[in-house]
């Protein structure tokens, strides 16, 4: 099983999009977006050539819908589903899969960021908030989301590509 899974991510400033400085909007596309590429860029020939193998893409929820204060990231997010789609036409002749992964609230350091900078008064309240919008009433785990990855990464998804697995605790339903 030859996987390779493209988990790559910063959350940015919370801000306004009209008071995003240029420099910040390109910092997270330039990480979340180009770095997503990159890796698919350098990866894909080595599994192409194998004629086997899936890429898991790391989204988020962010990539399906808009969220005020966070344009760069939701927009970065949207951007990486685009690339895996087209990435998953192009590399299905060959074997390679290519699916995203999207998960919701995850409880780790990037919440602690968001938290704070949703609500630098009083971000374990903001925690409550984030928690309560989701219908499971918390945060995914890591190991939530690696439980998915090694089903997408595994040959039991060897019928599977171009797909977006929300992992979201009941969000989007």
């Amino acid at each position: 099983m030859d996987f390779f899974f493209n988990n790559v991510s910063i959350e940015g400033k919370v801000q306004p999009l009209t008071e995003t400085p240029l420099e910040d909007f390109e910092k997270v596309l330039n990480i979340n977006v180009l770095g997503a590429f990159l890796g698919l860029k350098h990866v894909l020939p080595v599994l192409i050539k194998k004629g086997a193998g899936s890429v898991i893409n790391t989204s988020s929820v962010a990539g399906l819908s808009g969220t005020p204060g966070v344009s760069p990231y939701v927009t970065s997010k949207h951007a990486v589903i685009g690339l895996s789609r087209t990435a998953a036409l192009e590399a299905a002749e060959s074997q390679v899969r290519i699916n995203t992964v999207h998960p919701s609230p995850v409880n780790t350091r990037m919440m602690r960021s968001l938290e704070s900078g949703f609500s630098p008064e009083d971000a374990d309240g903001a925690k409550d908030n984030f928690e309560q919008s989701i219908p499971l009433k918390r945060y995914g785990e890591s190991q939530d989301i690696a439980n998915l990855v090694l089903f997408l990464a595994s040959d039991e998804s060897s019928f599977i590509t171009g797909a977006q697995y929300r992992i979201d605790g009941g969000m989007g339903a």
